[in-house]
């Protein structure tokens, strides 16, 4: 397991900024996806080719007067009132948890502190594009920045790792932190042993703009069920079903002849590539194509879509298409015609980022809009590992 800084015991956690923000980009997966999973990784090796969005997980931290620690979920409109503790029992929002023990341990010397948590994620709950580690990314960038430490992408990223599937036991790879973290269009490879290598695509300006006018992303209308899927695609790995394997092995296949594709500035053969990848991702368990996305991906289709896949796990979500910037437009005509809300996309270079607010008055205890003036200042952040 990593090792991390730890926190200085001699220094006083009410000196810490008044408030710190931080975010980090959700991802589009394009191909790979799965192999990162413990049950093939582990066996053969594991690659993922990504790339982050300008949808963000948000986080802020601010310090409480009243001695409660509060977390609020803004976009799930949940609130929980603590008393602050090294472990915090009965809350359902492991994620906010989970950070919080994680960061109060390793950072401020085991003392608990009281804080306002705030939180909230530019894309639906279930979406696919990564929005759980996005969140558990942006969390430890805000507490970070609020209790004055420094952490490289690679020491958050496995950080968010290790508070994700460790400490809390939740399913699934190691993309999304590292996508999080790190921002950019990036080719992945988590070899059977070690730690994951992060190697980002410098491509064409031209290159980059046109994969960008060419994206499009619609919402199904359901969160997707990542965790059984998650849990068959293990199962299957562990019993090695001929036809889940084999599709494990064609989805690590495709990223590199995707990443030719990019390279050479080729979106139809990108195109090819990515039809084939998400043909191989619905051999590896059930319920990755539901009756909502497969009836959009023949919209998608009829109205020009060269290549159709569901982000993520599967099961729900989102579902990407690539159509020729020309017929863009009617494309998310015909969607929205169709009933689902579908947006055009944009890529972005930057990784997870925080910054401090100080602040003129506190916020009252009350969880009312604050409105005193404040002035911000950038944290800094270490140059990407």
């Amino acid at each position: 397991m990593a090792r991390f800084r730890t926190a200085d015991p001699r220094r006083d956690a009410s000196a810490a900024p008044f408030l710190a923000r931080g975010r980090a980009p959700l991802r589009l997966g394009l191909a790979g996806g799965g192999t990162d999973l413990p049950g093939y990784a582990g066996r053969f090796g594991g690659a993922v080719l990504n790339a982050t969005i300008d949808r963000y997980a948000f986080a802020s931290v601010a310090a409480r007067a009243d001695g409660w620690l509060v977390f609020d979920a803004c976009d799930l409109e949940r609130t929980e009132r603590h008393a602050p503790a090294p472990r915090l029992a009965g809350s359902g929002l492991d994620l906010h948890r989970g950070v919080y023990e994680r960061m109060m341990r390793d950072f401020n010397a085991g003392a608990p502190l009281a804080l306002t948590v705030t939180t909230s994620v530019d894309a639906p709950l279930g979406s696919g594009l990564g929005s759980s580690s996005a969140l558990t990314v942006a969390l430890i960038e805000a507490y970070a920045a609020y209790l004055g430490r420094s952490l490289t992408r690679r020491e958050t990223a496995l950080l968010a790792c290790d508070i994700e599937r460790r400490e809390l036991g939740l399913a699934g790879g190691r993309q999304d932190q590292y996508a999080a973290a790190y921002g950019g269009v990036n080719m992945m490879r988590f070899p059977p042993r070690g730690e994951a290598v992060v190697d980002r695509l410098r491509l064409d300006p031209a290159t980059a703009r046109e994969l960008e006018a060419s994206l499009v992303l619609s919402f199904s209308g359901q969160a997707r069920a990542s965790t059984r899927i998650i849990a068959e695609q293990a199962r299957n790995l562990d019993t090695d079903d001929a036809a889940a394997l084999e599709g494990m092995h064609r989805l690590k296949e495709g990223v590199a002849a995707m990443q030719d594709a990019l390279l050479a500035g080729d979106l139809v053969a990108f195109a090819a590539a990515l039809d084939a990848a998400w043909q191989a991702k619905k051999r590896t368990a059930r319920g990755i194509v539901t009756a909502e996305t497969e009836w959009l991906e023949g919209v998608a289709r009829s109205a020009g879509a060269m290549a159709v896949k569901v982000s993520g796990a599967g099961g729900g979500g989102f579902v990407m298409c690539l159509v020729p910037p020309e017929r863009r437009a009617r494309l998310i005509a015909c969607l929205q015609a169709a009933g689902s809300p579908t947006y055009p996309v944009r890529l972005t270079e930057e990784g997870s980022e925080a910054w401090v607010v100080h602040r003129s008055a506190p916020i009252p205890v009350a969880e009312e809009t604050p409105r005193a003036p404040f002035a911000v200042a950038r944290a800094s952040h270490p140059v990407p590992a």
